[in-house]
């Protein structure tokens, strides 16, 4: 029995993925899962102090009524560091998912998912893996904006006797783009495209189809990736090349696979 907990101050969202996870898929038996529900992130606290014995994973809302953006995530990985933690939002801005990730995230999930894509992204992350729909790794960097900035500043200026929140963990090793092209270098052509599609959000199961490879030829890449790049885990491997690759891969080899056209039915988008 799994007991997850969603916080999200919305009930019938909240019962709604109660109902979802209660069903049962093709004459298959629905995974055991209890759902607790929080509508705060006070409350949310409240329940992980409660039954911190017994929970598998947290999916959190990034609006909460006491909470905004990833500062809920942050408190969390603060106050509770060995709970994993799944973003559940409408945001879907790519910066937003990838930074949710360098502070810890497990996964993120945009509430338009379907059923079928909930349910094979918290049998992964529950299985130990890093969730992130390719849909949403694909989507372009929003460009600065030179309002925002002349913002930021005059807010920074007028709230510069409030406390300045702790900085983000990093989870990656921060490189010039030099070093990371040396690095970049240093992969196969093979093991180029694996990471292009592991910055794309894909799993091992669907890189593995979309090149036509084994699963297990393709766990090998990865792991020659992460030594290579001197990095300890996917996360840090697509935090890193996320940022560095666009400067070097335009000047590499072309894709070593051509890619598939048609993704097989169950492969998560």
């Amino acid at each position: 029995m799994y007991r997850l907990l969603i916080a999200d101050d919305h009930p019938l969202f909240r019962d709604a993925i109660s109902r979802t996870l209660s069903l049962s898929v093709a004459d298959a038996p629905a995974p055991p899962y209890e759902l607790l529900q929080a509508a705060s992130l006070a409350e949310t606290l409240s329940l992980i102090d409660a039954h911190a014995d017994s929970l598998d994973l947290l999916l959190l809302d990034l609006d909460l009524p006491d909470s905004h953006g990833l500062e809920g995530l942050a408190r969390l990985r603060q106050e509770a560091d060995w709970l994993p933690v799944a973003i559940l939002s409408a945001h879907e801005a790519r910066e937003t998912v990838l930074e949710a990730l360098a502070l810890g995230a497990v996964g993120y999930l945009s509430k338009s998912s379907s059923a079928e894509v909930l349910r094979e992204a918290l049998a992964r992350m529950l299985a130990g893996e890093v969730y992130v729909p390719a849909r949403l790794m694909r989507a372009a960097p929003r460009p600065a904006l030179a309002s925002q900035a002349a913002s930021s500043s005059s807010s920074a200026s007028a709230s510069a006797s409030a406390p300045v929140p702790p900085p983000a963990p990093q989870l990656a090793p921060s490189l010039s783009e030099a070093e990371f092209a040396q690095r970049w270098q240093t992969l196969t052509t093979k093991q180029r495209g694996v990471l292009e599609r592991m910055v794309l959000g894909e799993s091992n199961k669907m890189i593995a189809w979309q090149l036509g490879v084994a699963e297990t030829t393709v766990k090998s890449h990865v792991s020659a990736i992460l030594h290579k790049l001197g990095v300890a885990s996917r996360v840090q491997a697509i935090l890193l090349a996320s940022h560095a690759l666009p400067a070097v891969s335009g000047a590499s080899a072309p894709p070593a696979f051509p890619k598939r056209a048609t993704p097989r039915r169950g492969a998560h988008e």
